[in-house]
């Protein structure tokens, strides 16, 4: 098994393909974190621990003239409130008696093959992989409480899964204050970390950062996983590049108030804690009752960051996203909101889709303004009835012109979301999210509905499965606007709302699944304003993501850049747009805006009527290169061939085929400059002995000066070594216009 438990010396040894994690029962059941890294034999790494008196450490009392043994200075693996760590905590209760200490040891433990399913949260699906679990019990006896450490060991992927169960094994109630996932701390290091932080249609932008002698939080309190804060985080060595160096991703599968904490301690000591946000966050458990806790992937990489990226993405491909979409090609969508917004009728759409299944696109999603008295923003959410008056034809007469014309059909839908002019809200103003006897606070003139209660997942399920009953519907884009606020019940009592913000989660959560059991063959496409519910915990139910509400490819390069340390590029709903674009005013070649939305989904938001013929066939062209080189782009490793310097004159990034028999090198000038440097792009993962020839090469540059260098044709037809490719370099020729770009296509020969 990957699990083994070294009796005589009293530690477990976790191994993956390429990994060890040990942790250590000391002298009085302390439970220790001793190493995580690249495979040691199952070495008792314990010898890393050095027992030193650290001034205003204390003792636990077994150990109380043993003053090298304190909880605040050994290296935790689930460390708690008041029993004398200082650190962040993973845990913190609060007895009857008013107490706050938790002091848990070590009780039992289980080895076995296979997982457990989570009943009420996603988790990391064991498919057809070998997977062991180890559950370590932890007890306070005083306390009566229990906590299961769950650690799922996918043993081929590098991957270790965290979660934890907390039980009251008390004879009365315990509030819980903070229920964290996952803590590891990291021994003798000075490391940096990456963090990816953005805004509402810039998200998910890596920051890199020392890691100080503060605390570093990284956190959302906004009801969802947010555009601000993604629950993944990177700690690395301050030498680990690209290809190289130790690296560990921490990535928390949960849509809602969130937070990593990463503390480096008095003697140097890093720990990271990952897990619900205890911003909003208190849980009664009554006797008998069980919390558990959502679940942390834990990756570990020798080989920099490409290959932790890689590890991450493999697992969500393969065993998060759902099953009936992972080996079936996307299709090619265009979305109408950027070309109509609110304004269209069954005629106009029917009319874009005529145009749209002339070049080519494959299926239409109609987005906000088909329900209620939906004109505008500002009424109609909650109803999820047609609205007749501009779809005459109801939505099957729209989902069967789609049909006729060999497209797909997909919808918008908000479910989450109430406007108070709807008839929702004047029958149930109870269902709303909302303070007893104070106006609420608004976003995009619209409230949030109480996903908590089970009478409005319920009205949710009964109304969409309708709507999805009445037409031929295989996709729906899922929309979240705005951030949680207010946040109270009036289904539970004052003592229960500390509950509500998880209870929400729940909610929403139980309303995809059961859409998903009701209609397994209806992809659903995650969205909060683009990129504010992008995480793990949505990518259960749904296998992509809208990345961001920003749609401008320039910007775009960045988002996706960010997103790609953590999420497969087939998670990352990416369209070419209209120009000048709507969020930025640019402009930017319609073959550049392709070339950069080809690293995602791939698909369209504008109003495919007021192309030209000339753009309509470029259209086609795009989407048979796309579907051409589908499975590289969405199963290949990704490469991200230029830095934060490169980045002032260029963008670059790649594939590489896991066999290593081709590869796609991408390129956006975005500072076009006179008399340029030359670029020259190392490409990563390649096969050394092999040679690679070059079988396609796209460009947007249309022309370029007389004396130039650059030759339209490109290189199609050159040879060079992978070792070449690798060591030296591709140089390309001199770009010109605007924000020029090419792709160029590699084949082992």
């Amino acid at each position: 098994m990957a699990i083994k438990f070294y009796e005589d010396k009293k530690f477990f040894s976790l191994t993956t393909k390429n990994t060890e994690y040990q942790i250590k029962i000391n002298e009085i059941g302390m439970v220790l974190h001793t190493y995580y890294g690249k495979k040691v034999g199952s070495l008792d790494m314990s010898y890393l621990i050095k027992k030193i008196d650290r001034g205003f450490s204390g003792n636990p009392y077994e150990c109380r003239n043993e003053r090298g043994v304190s909880a605040d200075t050994l290296p935790q693996e689930y460390p708690t409130d008041g029993a004398g760590d200082y650190r962040v905590s993973a845990l913190k209760t609060e007895l009857p008696n008013g107490s706050g200490t938790c002091d848990l040891r070590y009780r039992s433990h289980e080895i076995k093959s296979g997982r457990d399913s989570l009943k009420d949260l996603p988790y990391v699906r064991a498919e057809s992989d070998r997977v062991d679990t180890l559950k370590l019990v932890l007890e306070d006896k005083i306390a009566g409480i229990l906590v299961i450490l769950s650690y799922q060991v996918f043993e081929e992927k590098d991957i270790i899964s965290r979660y934890t169960v907390i039980e009251n094994v008390s004879g009365g109630r315990i509030v819980i204050n903070k229920a964290a996932s996952a803590c590891f701390d990291i021994m003798g290091n000075d490391p940096d970390f990456i963090h990816f932080h953005g805004r509402h249609a810039m998200e998910r932008l890596p920051e890199r950062q020392k890691v100080g002698h503060e605390i570093h939080r990284i956190s959302s309190k906004r009801g969802m996983s947010s555009h601000h804060n993604n629950p993944f985080v990177i700690v690395c060595d301050r030498d680990t590049g690209e290809l190289s160096g130790n690296c560990y991703g921490i990535m928390l599968m949960y849509s809602g108030d969130h937070a990593e904490e990463i503390e480096r301690d008095q003697a140097g000591m890093v720990r990271v804690v990952s897990g619900i946000s205890d911003d909003h966050f208190r849980w009664n458990l009554e006797k008998g009752e069980s919390f558990t806790t959502p679940e942390v992937m834990l990756g570990f990489s020798g080989e920099g960051l490409s290959d932790l990226s890689f590890l991450f993405h493999r697992i969500i491909r393969e065993n998060i996203c759902p099953k009936e979409f992972r080996n079936v090609k996307r299709p090619v969508l265009i979305n109408n909101w950027e070309g109509t917004y609110f304004d269209f009728d069954d005629e106009k759409i029917k009319s874009m889709m005529d145009s749209a299944a002339s070049a080519g696109i494959e299926m239409f999603v109609l987005d906000d303004g088909w329900f209620g008295k939906r004109n505008d923003d500002h009424a109609g959410l909650g109803d999820w009835t047609v609205n007749t008056d501009k779809l005459k034809c109801g939505l099957k007469g729209i989902a069967d012109h789609a049909t006729s014309l060999g497209m797909k059909f997909g919808l918008w839908f908000e479910p989450e979301m109430i406007n108070e002019d709807s008839d929702l809200f004047r029958k149930h103003p109870e269902w709303v999210l909302r303070d007893p006897g104070r106006d609420p606070v608004m976003g995009r003139d619209q409230m949030v509905l109480d996903m908590s209660r089970t009478d409005v997942v319920d009205y949710l399920y009964d109304g969409i499965s309708a709507i999805l009953g009445s037409a031929d519907i295989s996709y729906i884009k899922w929309d979240f606007n705005r951030s949680l606020s207010n946040v109270y019940s009036s289904a539970l009592p004052a003592l229960s709302q500390g509950e509500v913000s998880h209870r929400f989660v729940l909610g929403s959560y139980a309303l995809m699944q059961r859409l998903r059991d009701a209609f397994p063959n209806v992809m659903i496409e995650g969205c909060s304003g683009g990129g504010g519910r992008f995480d793990a915990g949505i990518m259960f139910y749904s296998p992509q993501i809208w990345c961001s509400d920003n749609t401008e490819a320039i910007n775009r390069l960045k988002i996706q850049k960010g997103t790609s340390y953590g999420y497969p590029v087939s998670t990352m709903g990416s369209h070419v747009s209209a120009a000048p674009n709507h969020q930025s005013g640019r402009e930017v070649p319609f073959m550049t805006r392709a070339i950069v939305a080809m690293s995602g989904t791939f698909g369209y938001e504008l109003d495919p009527r007021k192309l030209t013929d000339d753009e309509r066939a470029m259209i086609r062209g795009q989407i048979d290169v796309f579907n051409r080189y589908y499975d590289l782009v969405h199963k290949g490793r990704v490469l991200r061939l230029s830095d934060d310097d490169d980045e002032k004159y260029y963008t670059s990034w790649g594939f590489v085929s896991e066999d290593k028999s081709e590869a796609l090198l991408n390129l956006v000038v975005t500072d076009v400059r006179a008399n340029p440097e030359i670029i020259c792009v190392r490409i990563g993962n390649l096969d050394p002995d092999a040679v690679y020839e070059v079988d396609e090469f796209i460009t947007s540059v249309q022309d370029a000066p007389d004396d130039a260098s650059f030759e339209k044709k490109g290189a199609k037809g050159e040879r060079f070594t992978g070792s070449a490719l690798m060591n030296a370099g591709y140089a390309f020729d001199p770009l010109f216009g605007v924000y020029p770009s090419v792709m160029i296509h590699f084949r082992k020969i």
